[in-house]
């Protein structure tokens, strides 16, 4: 009885002691970044948006950069994602409620379940005289950038959410999409004041400007595993001229900031693909914040918008994890497949010039008997590595929410993704519905 007695204290005594440590340590944290308990007013906001990334992807990204990444020290809590027709919601339905602060049906853009135009948050800052801008690796018309600035039924309807762009006066769209942008509507864009540009180079050649558009491929960009082949810029590059531009605005500025291909990662199950453009992803956070802490204004929100692919950290029967060979993977499983021959006789030699990976005669007969190539060189990647997966859609878990900045702290908790429009009104002390 005695020794229950004493446990019984020991473990008490403990817990208040890990309690104490747990507030020094907090109490250490805020001492360290006053800025985020302070309530001074927020000039600029940038909200950046790792398309399908959870707290799985990102445990597995420390795992794979073998040191906490510059998002983990500002955690501050998470957010819940479903819609309102369905527990596991699609980037529509999360991104019009980020953006808008109202649940709607999955492959709806900023409209209620009823049909009812939603203002956005953008929409909100530019009624209030600040600048706003959009940048995603997918086409600018993809599900989360329209959600900000655009109404639509369906997300289906790019055609229609391009003009919708101008026409809410975004001053900075950087992207791809060139296809859904007539040469009308562009023409009416030069018009108007926009400087146009197509590739890396001009884009870091801009002049100073108030208005621009980026339009660096037909569909989306590549992924960041084959970027280098192209002409294309980073979101990094594009982040960074998306901030210089806008930072001219001395009422200040909103801009999205969408990793797009990490969701698209996740649903082909390629686990490279995922970690290299979290990685990307990973860039242009250091610009934002960079930014943000020289110029002590700007509030900077990170939020995946829901999980995808449902990726575990270890898997396969086993346990540990082995994300340093992703390291070595350059190429995505679809660029792999691309390069196999009719005969299928040089897939040893692909999947070893493009991963480093010696392939079984096993996962050789795998990659040859399957209806698709590159999701079976994926998922032999990713049980070398570790990484698991229960499918290739979304799941509907909790999402990790990041803040930095002035008012940081009201992010913090269990939120809706709901609360993050409303916030940041909150945080601009603009008017929102």
């Amino acid at each position: 009885m005695l020794k229950t007695k004493s446990m019984i204290f020991a473990i008490a005594g403990s817990l208040i002691v890990g309690s104490f440590a747990g507030n020094t340590s907090l109490q250490s944290a805020e001492a360290k970044d006053p800025q985020s308990t302070s309530n001074e007013k927020v000039e600029n906001v940038i909200f950046m948006i790792p398309d399908g990334y959870s707290s799985a992807y990102a445990t597995n990204y420390r795992l794979y950069k073998g040191k906490e990444s510059v998002m983990d020290p500002h955690l501050v809590g998470m957010h819940r994602t479903y819609s309102a027709n369905s527990e596991v919601t699609d980037s529509a339905a999360a991104g019009t409620a980020m953006a808008t602060g109202t649940k709607t049906n999955n492959g709806v853009i900023s409209m209620d379940p009823d049909g009812n135009k939603l203002e956005t948050i953008l929409q909100a800052a530019e009624k209030s005289g600040k600048s706003s801008g959009l940048v995603a690796t997918s086409t600018i018309t993809h599900a989360t950038p329209a959600v900000f600035a655009s109404h639509v039924e369906t997300r289906a309807n790019e055609e229609d959410i391009a003009p919708q762009l101008l026409q809410n006066d975004v001053d900075v769209i950087l992207g791809g999409g060139k296809k859904y942008f007539s040469d009308d509507l562009l023409k009416k864009a030069l018009k108007d004041g926009y400087e146009i540009v197509s590739d890396a180079q001009s884009l870091k050649n801009i002049d100073k400007t108030d208005k621009l558009i980026g339009l660096f491929a037909e569909d989306s960009l590549s992924p960041e595993l084959d970027r280098e082949i192209t002409d294309e810029p980073s979101l990094q590059e594009m982040t960074s001229a998306a901030i210089d531009v806008l930072s001219n605005d001395k009422d200040g500025f909103f801009l999205m900031v969408e990793g797009s291909q990490i969701d698209w990662a996740g649903h082909a199950n390629d686990a490279a693909w995922a970690m290299k453009d979290a990685e990307a992803f990973e860039e242009a956070v250091k610009a934002a914040l960079d930014f943000a802490k020289k110029d002590k204004k700007t509030l900077v929100v990170i939020a995946g918008d829901h999980d995808t692919g449902g990726m575990s950290v270890g898997g396969y029967g086993g346990s540990g994890a082995n994300l340093e060979i992703l390291k070595y993977v350059t190429a995505t499983g679809d660029y792999m497949a691309s390069l196999i021959n009719e005969e299928q006789s040089n897939i040893q030699e692909v999947i070893l010039h493009y991963t480093g990976i010696s392939l079984s005669e096993a996962e050789i007969n795998q990659i040859k008997q399957a209806s698709n190539p590159a999701f079976q060189i994926n998922s032999i990647i990713s049980e070398h590595a570790l990484v698991g997966w229960t499918h290739t859609g979304h799941t509907g878990t909790d999402i990790p929410v990041y803040a930095y900045g002035p008012q940081a702290h009201k992010f913090s908790g269990l939120i809706e993704n709901t609360d993050f429009a409303h916030l940041m009104a909150e945080a601009m002390k603009i008017p929102f519905k």
